[in-house]
């Protein structure tokens, strides 16, 4: 097996992800009201992108978000997947470079508050911030300079939103643009589909696996059906990755590191597997009080490199979904 040097893989990734969501935001403010975008300048300077709050946004303007969540190191598809009775749209990605696209930009790992205001924050200004463990971890840092936040909210953030979070990332509030959009929009529930490999990502790396072996992913979610109420949005587009997300990735690795993880890796590895999203938020309260085994793609396939080896766990559960997605009698 080829040695790695994790900082010449990690390094040149680094530094594209930020240009590269800048240039998709561009092309997002471009695309204006033609795809459901409206764009503003706060008082500040900030560039704001409105995808879903009181714009409407559109397929195109979901599938840029989430690609602007990547870094532009990655590419989004939408298209429609049969389930039970109905066809449902589903959001594929291809993704290179996973550690850094995934873990080091698309991971909502940026909790946003400011006085009432309240958003996940995704995107490469979290490497500029870098103030997660997981930058402690691996060199995912990127250095300053025109960066790009994508807040999930139902609310448009104003100028002390972006005064903090220009002042977090140390650039000027005209270096940053804000990109918003809610979870049961159309945009919303598409940039939640596209976390499939960002999904499977994370949980590698919580339960120890090397994830700077793995080269590339795809993956495939269906997007869940837009709900007005914000709980059931969540509750839809969680249960979308927990019982329909497939993801491939392909790595170079040990057999016996993938072996020794393989069974923790699927949705289905946590105690709480079969339940309704919404319903263990009710229950539990807060996200960080669910099972953490639950959070990963339905099912996760392994092509190893080094060996020929292919590896395969968990399942899809449509049953779950049809109910999750109201086909079944569910919410």
């Amino acid at each position: 097996m080829r040695p790695f040097d994790a900082a010449a893989r990690i390094n040149p990734a680094v530094s594209r992800v930020n240009p590269g969501a800048v240039r998709i935001t561009d092309a997002l403010e471009l695309g204006g009201a033609a795809i459901g975008v409206r764009a503003s300048r706060l008082g500040n300077g900030t560039r704001l992108l409105d995808v879903g709050v009181e714009a409407p946004g559109s397929l195109e303007a979901g599938r840029m978000y989430a690609e602007a969540c990547l870094g532009g190191m990655g590419e989004v598809r939408v298209g429609v997947r049969p389930l039970g009775p109905a066809v449902v749209m589903e959001a594929r990605v291809e993704i290179d470079a996973p550690l850094v696209s995934c873990l080091g930009s698309q991971y909502a790992g940026w909790k946003v508050q400011v006085g009432r205001f309240f958003a996940m924050g995704s995107g490469p200004a979290r490497a500029m911030r870098a103030a997660e463990p997981l930058f402690e971890r691996w060199p995912l840092r990127s250095p300053a300079g025109p960066t790009v936040l994508l807040l999930e909210t139902d609310r448009l953030p104003g100028e002390d939103v972006a005064d903090s979070v220009a002042d977090a990332c140390g650039v000027s509030p005209s270096s940053l643009t804000l990109v918003v959009a809610p979870t049961g929009s159309l945009a919303g529930s598409i940039q939640v589909a596209a976390r499939s490999v960002e999904t499977a990502m994370h949980k590698l790396a919580e339960v120890g696996f090397d994830v700077v072996r793995v080269l590339a992913g795809s993956g495939a979610c269906p997007v869940a059906p837009g709900h007005p109420d914000t709980l059931r949005a969540i509750g839809r587009t969680n249960d979308a990755v927990l019982y329909g997300a497939d993801v491939c990735l392909w790595v170079e690795a040990a057999d016996e590191a993938i072996e020794s993880v393989l069974d923790r890796v699927p949705s289905c590895a946590s105690r709480e597997h079969g339940r309704l999203f919404h319903d263990l938020l009710r229950e539990h309260g807060d996200f960080y009080r669910i099972d953490p085994l639950l959070f990963s793609p339905a099912r996760v396939t392994f092509i190893n490199a080094a060996t020929g080896r292919v590896y395969t766990c968990g399942r899809t559960d449509e049953g779950t979904l049809l109910r999750s997605f109201g086909l079944a009698g569910g919410a």
